[in-house]
């Protein structure tokens, strides 16, 4: 499958592929945890945001085609932290933001195929570092990001705390 899938970085053309997709990630997400809104009443202005931001922050917004048809997208950018207890190389690091392969196309290697790319963009801005987040209990998300050479670095744990009065 992988030899039928281009890379490319999204255009204009494909912000309704592109919303499509932000939906979907969101649904899926909203299904793991309770904190995500619904998809569809945040998916034009997190577009919005997201294309704003690649551009602001050096990186992009790639899609991911197989066989004509809109596979997928994943955005990254540089981030640059000022965090004295680390390194300067780990302060400046490329960070992805988003990456969601539509249900037909899972399990065929393409988020593999993204994050690779998404790396040599983000190397070629310097950095040596590559970064993600997500839900803990998106099982899939995190096979993949294992299979890619990404290991845990920071945890996040969350406990709902409830009002006393």
């Amino acid at each position: 499958m992988s030899n039928s899938v281009i890379i490319r970085p999204a255009t204009s053309a494909d912000r309704a592929d592109l919303r499509r997709a932000i939906v979907e990630l969101q649904e899926h997400e909203r299904r793991l945890h309770a904190t995500r809104r619904p998809g569809e009443a945040i998916a034009d202005a997190y577009l919005a945001w997201l294309e704003e931001r690649a551009v602001a922050a050096g990186g992009v917004i790639l899609v991911a085609v197989a066989a004509g048809e809109f596979a997928g997208f994943a955005a990254g950018w540089v981030e640059e932290t000022e965090s004295i207890a680390e390194t300067p190389d780990s302060n400046r690091f490329g960070y992805v933001s988003d990456l969601c392969i539509l249900p037909g196309y899972r399990g065929r290697r393409i988020a593999g195929l993204l994050l690779a790319a998404l790396e040599n963009v983000l190397a070629a801005a310097g950095i040596t570092r590559l970064r993600l987040s997500t839900l803990a209990m998106n099982d899939a998300a995190r096979r993949t990001y294992d299979r890619a050479g990404l290991a845990p670095y920071e945890i996040v744990y969350e406990k709902l705390v409830r009002g006393s009065s």
